[in-house]
């Protein structure tokens, strides 16, 4: 069985272009990913499916130089995209990656892959009632379910996110969603814009150092030590670019003929 980390990736970012080369404690930022993923005991292989457009070429060049492979599809159909970097390289699992998430945590990713194996799911998740910090999403759905959704989606917002069509259909997929006691999904940990870029790299600089890999637990540490952290990059929407998608899905259905 193949557990494999699909990471959707990609140069057009129009919100902080280059964003995946930002550099983080002199490192790429979808370096550091990288490395927090193959801290994972249960993700057997790492794949990066990008687009074909020119721009993505440097991906291409960072995959080879990391010795990775690697997929090159649509831009808008993710998931086509992940689709055929699954079915081209045999995953049977998968954990979906968005490789601006500088602090993916390998403890949650293996935690939610153990329940998965254990409970035989198609698909779980912390995302459909987020509780955790934005930046901690995952994913792990089989292939199967993946290969059952890739034609059956039809709306832009399913495409172009991956998942919505599996975990919005729960009479055809056994899905589940994972929580936290506490309520953290008011934090932000992802990187969209300059701020999100500078917090992470606050958070680095005082935990890199002295633990590489350091998980959730020692982020929220650093944020009860220093109140000031939080502030810089709060204030934006969560899963802001999903409901920009649906607020496009609104206006194609609107133009359709009645």
């Amino acid at each position: 069985m193949k557990i494999d980390a699909i990471f959707q990736v990609r140069m057009g970012s129009t919100r902080l272009p280059g964003k995946m080369f930002k550099k983080i404690m002199g490192k790429p930022l979808l370096w550091h990913v990288i490395q927090r993923v193959k801290a994972s005991r249960l993700v057997n292989r790492i794949i990066l499916a990008m687009t074909e457009e020119k721009k993505d070429d440097r991906i291409v060049k960072f995959a080879k130089k990391m010795r990775l492979l690697y997929y090159r599809g649509s831009t808008d159909n993710v998931l086509d995209r992940v689709y055929q970097a699954a079915k081209k390289f045999g995953s049977d699992i998968i954990v979906r990656i968005t490789p601006d998430d500088p602090f993916k945590d390998p403890q949650i990713i293996d935690e939610f892959i153990s329940y998965f194996l254990k409970n035989k799911f198609d698909y779980v998740s912390n995302t459909v009632r987020p509780t955790y910090p934005e930046g901690l999403d995952i994913e792990v759905f089989s292939f199967l379910a993946l290969k059952k959704a890739w034609p059956e989606a039809k709306k832009s917002s399913e495409k172009e996110h991956l998942t919505p069509y599996i975990w919005k259909n729960p009479k055809k997929f056994k899905i589940k969603n994972l929580t936290l006691k506490k309520n953290l999904s008011s934090l932000r940990w992802t990187i969209d814009y300059q701020k999100d870029l500078e917090f992470a790299r606050e958070v680095y600089k005082k935990l890199y150092p002295k633990k590489k890999i350091f998980l959730m637990q020692d982020i929220l540490n650093l944020l009860n030590e220093k109140f000031d952290f939080p502030k810089i990059n709060q204030g934006i929407v969560y899963h802001e670019g999903y409901l920009k998608s649906l607020k496009q899905d609104k206006l194609i259905n609107k133009k359709k003929p009645i």
